[in-house]
């Protein structure tokens, strides 16, 4: 659990002084009220809405349908959960990418409406203006560099990214420092790579599939908790196999269903 359980809320400098401190940070996606309620009270630092929750909440196909609204619905619940960890909101497929004033009007409205304390956008040097004004409003931004879920047509699909030298992500790491951005997502990046960005840049960088030497991890909570079996990415640690223990609970309370062994005496009134 981490030190940091007893104050009331981290912020966006308890974040970045964990990395000076040489501290890992823990950060896993919530898209409800009861998981949220869980991780914030077992000590995760960071909290996403990732717009995962497009596959593992709401089943698409992938993550491009969700939308703005859907992202603050599921941040509301969230918000009304943690009263510890640090909020981050997804902004998802469509939301920032007609114009810098389109991305301003959404990620405005998700802070607004949600309580949240920063989005994340995808995007490396591209995005550094976009980042220099909703930092410049006074929104907190992540980064996402390296494999972009959003971007996984025009990559040529979920290939690792990184293999052909560090220049190009080392660059976007660097272009969004100086924007303002205060960590950075490297995700399905090679080991080494993630490596140099990490040691390169004075901000925090957080992994999915980029090792160990990143400053911190985030991995999707149905992943983590074996809750969503449709596939399970190399990069994922399962720590349970809570899909495993529901479905045999389900079955036994059928079973029991229907021999009318529930309820019993204690159940009724």
């Amino acid at each position: 659990m981490s030190k940091h359980t007893d104050i009331k809320k981290i912020t966006v400098n308890t974040i970045k002084k964990m990395k000076s401190n040489g501290e890992r940070i823990s950060c896993l996606t919530a898209y409800d009220f009861t998981s949220a309620s869980i991780l914030d009270k077992a000590g995760v630092e960071m909290l996403l809405v990732g717009d995962s929750l497009g596959m593992v909440v709401n089943g698409y196909e992938n993550t491009l349908p969700v939308t703005v609204d859907e992202i603050i619905y599921h941040c509301k619940m969230v918000k009304r959960a943690a009263t510890n960890a640090f909020l981050i909101a997804d902004m998802p497929f469509g939301s920032y990418h007609v114009s810098d004033e389109q991305a301003l009007e959404n990620c405005i409205r998700v802070i607004k409406e949600t309580g949240f304390d920063a989005v994340k956008i995808e995007g490396g040097a591209e995005r550094a203006g976009l980042v220099k004004k909703l930092t410049g409003c006074g929104i907190n931004v992540m980064g996402h560099i390296g494999l972009m879920p959003q971007f996984v047509s025009t990559m040529g699909g979920y290939r690792i990214q990184g293999r052909e030298g560090h220049e190009k992500l080392l660059a976007d790491a660097v272009a969004l420092e100086e924007a303002g951005a205060f960590s950075i997502v490297l995700e399905g990046t090679v080991s080494s790579v993630a490596k140099v960005i990490t040691e390169t840049v004075k901000i925090p960088t957080i992994g999915i599939g980029a090792g160990v030497h990143c400053d911190g991890q985030v991995l999707v909570f149905h992943d983590v908790f074996g809750i969503f079996d449709g596939f399970t990415p190399k990069f994922v640690k399962q720590y349970a196999n809570v899909n495993e223990i529901i479905s045999e609970a389900a079955k036994a309370y059928i079973k029991e269903v229907k021999s009318s062994e529930f309820p019993q005496d204690i159940h009724s009134f």
